[in-house]
């Protein structure tokens, strides 16, 4: 396996300073400079390899996305029906490598602020719709169709919740935990 390109490292670097920066600061109010320090470098290199802040923001969230993405393949190539597929993208969403304070914390600021920019409002629109089509995919063979978007809703709503939750959390958080109680919620959902 070769090494990865600079570019590529320092990429992941200054994501993981957007990240930290939004986190303490918030969405709004982060600045470059702030972002630049915790990278330990010059502000210049935001501009360098993102162009702007909103290049450096728009690549963090999509960076969030895509390991949504690949902790839901993952989970997904492991179900074998509609109620184990329903549990394995419920259970992404509380994946070790993406429900963390600080990464709860930026999606939620990002999504709060989607409706006042293009791009991020892209994303969340693309993100919902692709949420909404995956668990009324699997919800329809397992309910009533009267009885679909309300679970579906019901779902989203709570692990909606928990993110925010999270986002507001003091303390590390327990994903194998949330996994589990996201899991006997589906359950419930599911009983006849």
């Amino acid at each position: 396996m070769g090494r990865k390109p600079i570019k590529e490292i320092r990429h992941g670097e200054l994501i993981d300073a957007a990240i930290t920066a939004i986190h303490q600061h918030g969405y709004a109010a982060v600045t470059i400079i702030q972002i630049a320090r915790e990278a330990d470098t010059a502000a210049g290199s935001i501009h360098y390899y993102f162009g702007s802040k909103e290049g450096l923001l728009g690549a963090t969230m999509r960076r969030l996305l895509n390991i949504l993405r690949d902790a839901t393949l993952e989970r997904l190539s492991d179900a074998s029906n509609p109620r184990e597929r329903l549990i394995a993208m419920a259970q992404s969403n509380f994946d070790n490598k993406l429900f963390s304070v600080e990464q709860c914390s930026v999606w939620t600021q990002f999504w709060a602020n989607a409706p006042y920019e293009d791009a991020l409002a892209r994303l969340h629109k693309i993100n919902r719709a692709r949420v909404r089509s995956n668990f009324h995919a699997e919800l329809k063979l397992l309910l009533p169709p009267e009885e679909c978007e309300v679970a579906r809703r019901a779902l989203q709503a709570y692990m909606d919740g928990v993110w925010l939750q999270a986002a507001q959390a003091s303390k590390q958080l327990d994903p194998p935990e949330e996994r589990r109680q996201v899991k006997k919620v589906i359950d419930r959902l599911l009983k006849d």
